[in-house]
């Protein structure tokens, strides 16, 4: 499991969460009606420090992390997050890890 972050994308966040350098951004799974890899569920973001971090990324001096209990959502998928241009919005895409 891999987690990417878009340049663009890290821009996205500092812009709109008001983050400066060294911030952390918390990547967890949440009860959602809407959907992500899991029916019932949605990845959600916190900002907030690090408790057990097990996966983690800088980008732009952004640190995105997923703490040891929430792994299992990405579990077989790298995630990347990009910005898109069009909707002003940032885009999860999940893409499976290859099999070997």
């Amino acid at each position: 499991m891999n987690i990417l972050i878009s340049p663009q994308a890290a821009a996205w966040f500092k812009r709109e969460l008001s983050l400066g350098d060294g911030a952390h951004i918390r990547l967890f799974p949440r009860y959602s009606s809407g959907g992500g890899l899991h029916p019932g569920f949605s990845l959600g973001i916190a900002t907030e420090q690090p408790g057990r971090p097990a996966a983690a990324f800088e980008q732009d001096s952004l640190i995105f992390y997923m703490e040891e209990q929430d792994l299992w959502y990405l579990e077989g998928y790298n995630l990347a997050i990009v910005y898109s241009e069009a909707e002003d919005d940032i885009e999860y895409r999940y893409e499976p890890v290859p099999v070997t």
